[in-house]
């Protein structure tokens, strides 16, 4: 059943009781004629009915009318409230359902890096990982943002030319985790910008490591960069061919061969 609240503000009521079935059971006979009562808020509501408990008024007819006008604007903007964060809850469904979409079918162009799409891209463009935990890839996300990226096509865009496998068996002599691999293709991507702009940039040990990282790579004939973000920005396949290009005029050395064996894997 529905109530209406004293001064109008909605909860629904479920009266139950055990069906005849159960109620045969012997560890529910003495149970067998009782009724419950189940009410049903959200927590609005559930403010609400607490609010209204503890001033302990017990009938409308007992409070001044200024009180009483004020009680119903206040139902009125908690029903408002309700039915917003239903409207925000269902738009953000509705959102993650498009993005999963759009990322499944590779239309990256104004896409958000969250950490679920920026996953959802990774486990397409690198294989999943399921050894790597949730608060990871907020982090990842985080990173992302700070270089500059501001959406998923940005992010293919800079990586196109890298292979993470490459890189992570000359960085690291092995496969790392799918984390570790997208960092180390942003920084082959990013070059100086990536250290520059890194979250960990202050720490002694960080950009001694990661130029040293940049070192192999160009050794082995890896094409490293200084490009912005933006400069990957809803690029085209003629004009992110033309940036690697321009990426690579400046190294020398043959290309680096393609590796087929890997030790056993550290989870990043």
């Amino acid at each position: 059943m529905i109530e209406q609240e004293r001064f109008g503000y909605q909860s629904i009521h479920y009266l139950v009781r055990l069906n005849a079935e159960r109620a045969r059971l012997a560890e529910y006979e003495r149970f067998a004629d009782a009724v419950a009562e189940i009410q049903v808020r959200t927590i609005l509501q559930h403010a609400w009915a607490e609010i209204e408990h503890d001033i302990q008024y017990k009938s409308s007819t007992a409070i001044p009318e200024e009180i009483r006008r004020r009680f119903m604007a206040l139902a009125g903007m908690l029903e408002i409230a309700d039915r917003e964060f239903q409207a925000i809850q269902g738009a953000d469904k509705e959102i993650t359902d498009t993005t999963r979409e759009r990322v499944a079918r590779g239309d990256l162009l104004g896409v958000e890096i969250t950490p679920l799409s920026l996953k959802q891209f990774l486990d397409k463009r690198l294989g999943a990982d399921a050894r790597i935990s949730e608060w990871a890839y907020d982090w990842d996300e985080k990173l992302a943002k700070t270089l500059g990226f501001t959406d998923l096509k940005q992010i293919e865009s800079a990586l196109e030319q890298y292979d993470d496998n490459q890189l992570s068996v000359i960085a690291y002599e092995n496969r790392q985790g799918q984390l570790t691999r997208f960092e180390l293709m942003l920084l082959a991507a990013l070059g100086e910008r990536y250290i520059d702009r890194h979250p960990w940039r202050t720490s002694e040990w960080f950009a001694p490591r990661q130029r040293a990282y940049l070192q192999k790579f160009i050794e082995q004939g890896i094409s490293t960069s200084t490009c912005d973000p933006t400069d990957f920005a809803g690029a085209s396949s003629t004009r992110r061919s033309h940036l690697a290009a321009v990426i690579a005029s400046g190294e020398t050395g043959l290309p680096w061969s393609q590796v087929t064996s890997h030790e056993p894997p550290k989870v990043r």
